[in-house]
């Protein structure tokens, strides 16, 4: 199921990476920054479900509410950084410099994911 993961991570690694390689040829192209983020934030639900499935799954059966609250804190101090460091990026150095940021941390996190063990 790791590996699975990992595979369906790749759209999500390549479209802002796409994204920037788009709009460093064409500066001004809101029509493809527009629909690139929507495309990605579709994929992005997908595989949010798909996270909170696994989270159950992988859990112990005696720490599932423990294990769904360290994942939920997890996440919400990955989106605290991640908003801090995009803005950071975006106001120094720019969109694309922000969308390559974005693709090196999924692709990370695509890697991590096949760290992970089941404990049932």
């Amino acid at each position: 199921r790791q590996r699975q993961m990992c595979i369906e991570t790749g759209p999500l690694t390549l479209i802002p990476l796409f994204i920037a390689l788009g709009l460093y040829a064409f500066p001004s192209n809101s029509l493809l920054l527009i629909i690139g983020l929507s495309l990605f934030g579709i994929l992005f639900a997908i595989n949010s479900s798909i996270h909170s499935f696994l989270i159950v799954h992988f859990s112990q059966r005696n720490h599932v509410s423990l294990d769904v609250g360290f994942y939920y804190m997890a996440n919400a101090l990955g989106r605290l950084i991640g908003t801090l460091l995009s803005g950071y990026l975006f106001q120094y150095y720019g969109l694309i410099t922000c969308l390559i940021f974005s693709s090196v941390f999924i692709a990370i996190a695509a890697i991590l994911t096949l760290l992970i063990t089941p404990k049932r």
